[in-house]
């Protein structure tokens, strides 16, 4: 009698060159590649934010699967907002300073979009799941020399909103509100076991047998 032999599970890659997000995916142990998504990250005129950050993630996650046939794939983008207008990376120590001077003892919102690609899909339409993750930051109102002195020790000068709540930055805020606690840093991990579960991941189970 042959041996049962089980196909084999989808390889899976994070669309994006973040560390941050690497980080976050790795405690699911599950084995995974990286690929940098090349597209356009500019909003749409007229493009609300939570629109930006969800058509972000699903262009990114649907580039890399057009590469990738077959796999799994996990796109991700943050639109950062104050009062309805975008916030995004500040690139520079000038810039982010400016951008926490204007957040100071105001509250801003974080939508965290994802896209889980499932490239065994011969249909498109059904290809991805999507969700968008909101989280609320109240920032202190601090004096600018303690902006500055934050900005010159962490320099996170690639986050939108200026600040690293992953590490020092954690200093820079009184409150989050949100219902993901991953989702602020950049991967909605909750939101993302369910999608890879709807795609037949499994989590507690032998590394050869994930799907």
């Amino acid at each position: 009698m042959s041996p049962v032999t089980h196909a084999a599970p989808p390889i899976l890659i994070l669309g994006s060159s973040s560390p941050y997000r690497k980080e976050l995916l790795s405690r699911l142990h599950l084995p995974f590649e990286v690929v940098k998504p090349e597209i356009d990250e500019s909003p749409h005129s007229g493009e609300s934010p939570e629109a930006t950050a969800l058509r972000l993630s699903r262009e990114k996650a649907q580039a890399i699967a057009a590469q990738r046939p077959g796999t799994l794939v996990i796109g991700s983008d943050q639109v950062a907002t104050l009062d309805g207008i975008q916030i995004g990376k500040p690139g520079n120590h000038a810039n982010a300073l400016r951008q926490l001077q204007m957040m100071r003892g105001r509250q801003v919102i974080f939508h965290s979009a994802l896209c889980l690609w499932d490239g065994r899909r011969v249909d498109a339409a059904q290809a991805a799941q999507i969700a968008c993750v909101p989280t609320r930051v109240s920032f202190r109102d601090l004096p600018d020399a303690e902006l500055d002195a934050y900005l010159r020790i962490e320099q996170p000068y690639d986050c939108a909103g200026s600040a690293k709540n992953e590490g020092l930055g954690i200093a820079l805020i009184e409150k989050i509100e949100s219902t993901d606690p991953t989702a602020l840093t950049g991967l909605p991990l909750i939101a993302l076991t369910t999608m890879l579960r709807k795609a037949g991941v499994a989590f507690f189970c032998s590394p050869d047998n994930r799907v």
